[in-house]
């Protein structure tokens, strides 16, 4: 199986792209904006990690993305905007489409995106991620 995260934009407001198995893409991903790798603070560095399933006192069964040099703790999980990320991939199912810039951008239909993650990794217990931008 083949997991990635690609990012398609990168800006103060955040850093948005798709997350694809196999070449197929299933959700959209929402993280913190670069900040060289900050723990709770940044996004993730460009790379491969392992990532193994956990169970999270906050958000239950997930998977964690591990071996990031100087972070840890790094998981998927629902969300709707980057400010509920200490560094961590939210998931949805579309952007946020204000184009008012009072309004905080960020992903919708969360819950239903995270379902559908965990369920296309229902049998496995780990999964190598590549993390890269276009």
């Amino acid at each position: 199986m083949i997991a990635e995260i690609v990012r398609m934009e990168q800006s103060e407001e955040g850093t948005y792209g798709v997350l694809k198995i196999n070449g197929r893409v299933i959700c959209l991903t929402l993280e913190r904006p670069w900040e060289n790798n900050k723990p709770n603070v940044s996004c993730i560095p460009e790379g491969i990690y392992l990532c193994k399933r956990v169970k999270s006192p906050k958000f239950g069964d997930t998977f964690e993305v591990t071996d990031v040099p100087g972070r840890t703790h790094i998981l998927f999980h629902k969300g709707n905007k980057v400010q509920e990320s200490l560094g961590c991939v939210i998931l949805g199912s579309s952007y946020s489409d204000s184009l008012n810039p009072s309004d905080v951008r960020g992903v919708k239909d969360s819950t239903r995106a995270f379902s559908f993650f965990m369920k296309a990794l229902y049998t496995k217990g780990h999964f190598a991620l590549q993390i890269k931008s276009v």
